[in-house]
């Protein structure tokens, strides 16, 4: 068989990963610095990822929108600590048309302040409310040290924000889009999840509450993969939200954002993918069944290929017999296509075929006849067994510690770690300082000492804390 070389992941994860974007035709660097070019396969992979949020969103009452690439500087300076916390990575237009602009307009980063001066507007009365949008776009942010799908200067995301009549519907609201972000990760992506509350000091900026999904990559570091906001009252002061209610008195509204981007790509690649390229959950895999014809007569691969097809399974017929069966079998499985399907002379010969599984790459004869039947009943098996494999390593790779030596000694191998917190922002910046690790989200859990694992203060909080993409 035709061999693919990619860097093995115990050697160098990093240069495996870029292998595997590459090889698998995922995505090219563009021209400016930060960017990326997202070719056919990527953004397959993307688009149904896309589909499937964008039905458990406006299950949500959601409805999407599109809002301009170009916010006035003044918007975001009407929010300061917002403006604060994006500054350093704003891009910032000062000329068009050939003349200098009488005010800046920054390249979004994010919605929030141009969507909330709308909100003001469309929002007068307590009938208005919930008011609830989403958008798919593109935002630009400054990144010191772009990769691609992990940080790029410019990103496609989803982003939505809401506005309600109360705070604590704001609370609703944020924590019902966690929940759909964490059945997203574990239904569609297969990817095992914690979900908590954001530290102070890696909360969204503007936010009262921030929370998040965080998942454990193979190298052990950890990825935040969606967040959700409850913005309470900030921007609604800021930008006059305010509507009458029953009783005809005027209130700030509350209002929330949430977000996943195209970040949950890299997250897929690291978590699934093993030393022989991508392994895709059948969900959102472009083609979830390859059928491999070996010779030139091809009757029986287009049967099946039907058949397939009209049970609903994006399939694909690589008939390139011109190009050996190593070859193509390698393609296939660096883009990590769930099952593959081999009908050879030998196969049909004995009246068979011979299924691959991607996963583990394990093999099977099953008789010609049911061969569709089988290959759809291993799709459901596979995503099951990616999600349980991520499950397992994730709290394999989670571990209490109550020493801070003990700590400082494993966190080179990795994982998360569950620790007893003070709370105070000392204790957070000096975990931040001496070990370069961060605070991953605070959990619902006993913490594993009745003090801070930083100070030795009394505890506060149980948390997650690991090193981070």
């Amino acid at each position: 068989m035709a061999k693919v070389v990619l860097t093995p992941q115990a050697e160098n994860f990093p240069a495996w990963y870029q292998d595997v974007v590459a090889r698998a035709e995922l995505a090219d660097n563009g021209p400016a610095r930060g960017t990326m070019v997202i070719r056919p396969w990527g953004y397959a992979i993307w688009e149904l990822m896309q589909a499937d949020m964008d039905r458990r969103i406006k299950a949500t009452g959601a409805q999407n929108v599109a809002f301009p690439l170009f916010i006035p500087m003044s918007f975001l300076e009407k929010e300061k600590q917002h403006v604060e916390g994006f500054s350093p990575e704003l891009a910032v237009v000062t000329h068009g048309g050939g003349e200098e602009l009488t005010e800046p307009l920054v390249v979004r980063p994010t919605s929030e302040t141009v969507i909330n001066h709308y909100f003001a507007k469309w929002v007068q009365s307590h009938r208005d409310l919930p008011l609830m949008i989403n958008l798919w776009n593109n935002v630009v942010r400054w990144e010191l040290r772009p990769r691609v799908f992990l940080r790029t200067t410019e990103f496609l995301w989803q982003e939505g924000h809401t506005a309600h009549a109360t705070y604590e519907d704001a609370v609703e609201e944020t924590r019902r889009m966690l929940e759909v972000y964490r059945r997203f990760m574990e239904e569609t992506l297969a990817i095992s999840v914690a979900v908590g509350e954001k530290s102070p000091g890696e909360r969204f900026a503007g936010a009262d509450h921030t929370f998040t999904c965080e998942a454990l990559m193979r190298d052990g570091k950890a990825l935040q993969m969606g967040t959700s906001h409850n913005l309470g009252h900030n921007f609604a002061r800021a930008f006059d939200i305010q509507y009458l209610d029953a009783g005809g008195e005027r209130r700030h509204a509350a209002t929330t954002s949430w977000g996943t981007s195209t970040r949950m790509i890299g997250g897929t690649i690291m978590v699934h993918g093993d030393d022989h390229g991508l392994r895709l959950p059948p969900t959102i895999a472009p083609h979830q069944v390859v059928i491999m014809q070996l010779d030139s007569e091809g009757e029986a691969a287009r049967r099946v290929e039907a058949e397939l097809r009209a049970a609903g399974v994006r399939t694909h017929l690589d008939d390139r017999t011109h190009t050996s069966f190593g070859r193509r079998s390698v393609d296939w499985e660096i883009k990590g296509v769930p099952v593959r399907i081999e009908l050879g002379a030998r196969e049909l010969a004995a009246g068979e075929a011979t299924l691959v599984r991607r996963d583990d790459r394990s093999k099977s004869k099953v008789p010609l006849d049911g061969a569709a039947r089988a290959a759809i009943a291993l799709l459901d098996e596979i995503q099951q067994a990616l999600f349980t494999r991520s499950r397992a390593f994730r709290e394999e790779n989670t571990h209490p510690v109550t020493d801070f030596d003990d700590f400082t000694q494993r966190l080179g191998d990795g994982g998360l770690f569950l620790a007893a917190w003070s709370g105070t922002e000392e204790s957070e910046q000096a975990l931040r300082e001496r070990t370069s690790a961060t605070i991953r989200c605070i959990v619902d859990a006993d913490p594993p000492a009745p003090t801070c694992l930083i100070t030795g203060m009394p505890a506060e909080h149980t948390v997650l804390i690991g090193r981070a993409y």
